[in-house]
């Protein structure tokens, strides 16, 4: 489906809503994300470096441009000098190079190239944390419907009493302001241990020593105590493998036996039943 059919369904739902439900009133608001993201400082820092790798790539392609353009000129100059031999070496050569500087601009700049990953890369995280916002937002106000002004569709007239973005970049700045203070703290423990003197240094390593010399000691006991149950459990199952042996074998002998005694039995019936025939055959 094309944009603008997108579009005219949209603005098409919205008027069917807005026909609807004009009785209770329906909240719209919107949010300018171009708005949103000169204004987060970590955005504005990552994007920074990132034109600053976008200069070193065209510096690169400018240079590697200059160099294939310089052994044109060579060539055209040494034409007459160097046999059709070291033409075609030449010509082929400067193909290659031309080559590889069109692929190197396509790994930079193409479609799929690393400015576009890269800017995804850099965006994304933003839009997921504006587009959660945005869902509290809408939630908690009852807002019926929310636009990015700063996408697609046309927004002819929007009344800044309808613009949320301020709220939205609020949110931001305050889960941002948590996180800093999270690093600050940090950042504090860190600065206040290297602030002690050798005497208080040695003791805090002492007592860090001690608490971490408790814990090994723990981890010690109860890993013995584990390899303790361990072995006990090994033990009883091997007894009782033993054992489970022991009887398997007594039983299998004891069928051996039985069936030996009946094997006897019938080669005995069977001696007896000859010797009669035989002495009724004489009579």
């Amino acid at each position: 489906m094309k944009i603008k059919q997108l579009i005219f369904l949209a603005l098409f739902l919205v008027g069917g809503v807005l026909s609807s439900e004009a009785q209770r009133g329906v909240r719209i608001g919107y949010i300018d994300m171009e708005y949103i993201l000169e204004n987060v400082p970590e955005y504005q820092e990552a994007s920074t470096q990132l034109d600053g790798k976008v200069q070193r790539w065209k510096r690169d392609i400018e240079k590697k441009n200059n160099e294939i353009e310089q052994m044109r000129q060579n060539l055209s100059k040494e034409r007459v000098l160097l046999t059709n031999e070291l033409i075609e070496e030449r010509e082929e050569e400067i193909s290659i190079l031309e080559d590889e500087l069109m692929q190197y601009q396509q790994d930079r700049f193409g479609p799929n190239g690393d400015l576009m990953i890269q800017r995804r890369q850099l965006v994304q995280p933003i839009q997921d944390q504006v587009f959660n916002i945005v869902q509290e937002i809408a939630e908690n106000k009852k807002y019926d419907f929310i636009f990015d002004k700063s996408s697609e569709v046309t927004m002819l007239f929007a009344a800044e009493r309808h613009d949320i973005s301020d709220i939205v970049l609020r949110s931001i700045n305050r889960a941002a302001k948590r996180e800093e203070a999270l690093n600050k703290r940090e950042q504090r423990q860190i600065e206040q241990r290297e602030e002690l003197s050798m005497e208080e240094e040695e003791a805090v390593t002492e007592r860090e020593q001690a608490i971490q010399d408790k814990k090994d000691e723990r981890e010690q006991l109860m890993e013995e105590r584990r390899r303790q149950r361990d072995s006990i459990r090994a033990a009883r199952q091997a007894e009782f493998e033993a054992r489970r042996q022991r009887l398997l074998e007594e039983r299998e002998r004891r069928r051996d036996s039985i069936k030996a005694a009946r094997q006897n039995r019938n080669e005995q019936g069977t001696e007896e039943n000859e010797g009669e025939g035989e002495e009724s055959g004489g009579k």
